[in-house]
């Protein structure tokens, strides 16, 4: 599930700070980088499922191995976990109401920390 219409798409914030400001909010830089993408993943559990709220961003400037990166951040995605075959983010997928709700509420905070840092 994407989730549009909070600001964060194409916002460009260098890395060090992004990374400072994901970990306030609870998410993880997952092992999944490379020197132009980064991901940042934040955990929730609910009635025996696994749901990850996915901020994904490349580097415009510099890799992102060096952590001083200018990274463009992507739409954050929502997805379901499903064992052994990993995470779906479908349109056909559904989504605890108070996961969604939580997830617009973390990415709303993220938007106005981002704003802070610029």
């Amino acid at each position: 599930m994407r989730i549009e219409n909070i600001g964060l798409e194409s916002e460009v914030v260098e890395l060090s700070r992004l990374a400072h400001v994901m970990e306030g909010l609870g998410f993880v830089l997952a092992d999944q980088w490379d020197y132009e993408r980064v991901t940042f993943d934040k955990k929730f559990e609910s009635k025996g499922s696994t749901y990850y709220l996915r901020v994904q961003a490349y580097a415009i400037e510099g890799d992102v191995g060096g952590k001083h990166a200018i990274v463009k951040l992507l739409t954050p995605l929502l997805g379901k976990h499903y064992y052994p075959h990993g995470v779906e983010y479908g349109e056909g997928e559904s989504f605890p109401a108070n996961i969604v709700t939580t997830s617009k509420t973390l990415l709303s905070q993220l938007k106005e920390e981002i704003d802070k840092i610029k």
